[in-house]
């Protein structure tokens, strides 16, 4: 290990050894300040089945949830203390499931406006939403474990669970900043939550609104395996230790985008997993050096020193025996 790679593993300890003394959770008052901008969505589609889903209040009689949440709906009520306001039409972006909502006569705070892209890996973030059918919005809390560039956007990762009935809910950095939307997870018990960025809801202001019940589009995410981001087609690979998938996806991922460093992270896991430690160790520092906060490929390199140093002390071993 060479001296520079020594000091930038010291640094990135101590950042992360900082950053977990320094985070803790919001305070009540913020929470409950918070909690009055995410409302709960009562929606009825037109083929008569009832849903609901949650919102931020993000301008004046504006709020926006997942467009999933409102598709193939002319009946949508947002509930502001238990009362229904009706939604008049809708600002849709179908293709990142965002869509802004018009509410008359919201008397409701408006959220503080954060921004996706200053995140960083391990901070603190929490969610706000309304799951199933409670009538209070619930917080979760959890800390940044992805950041996926995609469409002058960043998806967020974090560990902030949600449940059914939450899409559309709001994510909120320490400041009790909005950064992102809960919007979707992937399946089984070993979930990842992900949330769409704040930055897509300040360009969808922009668009001209439409009626209710409106054609809608699949989102990004719902498409074929194949068709979705790199980032989600190796969640199943990674979570089913499917070593070799992994690899191949990755490999992809990585010749399409190069400065990304999850591409880089997952195909080095493929080849730690695969025992290709030389690779590995040389992908793990590239995911350093384009983000030194990426805590779980410093543990992989620290994985790879042990069994690096444990082959040698083996060798020295027998090479004594053999004299």
């Amino acid at each position: 290990m060479n001296k520079h790679f020594s000091a930038l593993l010291c640094t990135v300890w101590f950042h992360l050894l900082f950053t977990g003394m320094a985070s803790a959770s919001p305070s009540s008052e913020m929470v409950s300040k918070l909690n009055a901008q995410v409302l709960r969505v009562q929606v009825k589609h037109n083929n008569g089945n009832h849903g609901l889903g949650s919102a931020v209040v993000i301008d004046k009689d504006q709020v926006v949830t997942n467009c999933h949440v409102v598709t193939d709906a002319h009946d949508v009520h947002v509930m502001v203390n238990g009362v229904a306001h009706v939604a008049t039409e809708v600002r849709p972006d179908w293709h990142h499931d965002l869509c802004i909502l018009t509410v008359a006569n919201l008397d409701a705070p408006i959220a503080k406006v954060g921004a996706s892209k200053t995140l960083k890996y391990e901070t603190p973030v929490f969610t706000i939403g309304y799951p199933d059918k409670t009538t209070e919005p619930v917080n979760t809390f959890g800390v940044v474990k992805g950041m996926f560039p995609l469409d002058d956007g960043v998806v967020i990762r974090a560990t902030s669970p949600f449940r059914l009935g939450a899409s559309g809910g709001g994510v909120f950095d320490e400041m009790g900043s909005l950064v992102g939307i809960i919007t979707l997870k992937s399946r089984g018990s070993q979930a990842h939550y992900y949330y769409m960025p704040v930055e897509w809801v300040q360009a969808l202001k922009h668009k001209p609104a439409q009626a209710l019940g409106t054609k809608s589009e699949k989102p990004f995410w719902a498409v074929g395996a194949s068709e979705q981001p790199y980032f989600m087609q190796v969640v199943k690979p990674y979570i089913s230790h499917d070593w070799k998938s992994l690899l191949a996806v990755s490999r992809e991922w990585v010749n399409a985008e190069p400065d990304t460093a999850e591409s880089w992270f997952y195909l080095a896991t493929a080849e730690y997993e695969t025992k290709d430690y030389n690779k590995a160790g040389e992908h793990f520092r590239k995911v350093l050096a384009i983000n030194d906060d990426h805590r779980q490929a410093l543990e992989y390199l620290n994985k790879i020193t042990e069994k690096t140093a444990s082959a040698k002390v083996n060798f020295d071993q027998l090479a004594l025996l053999a004299k």
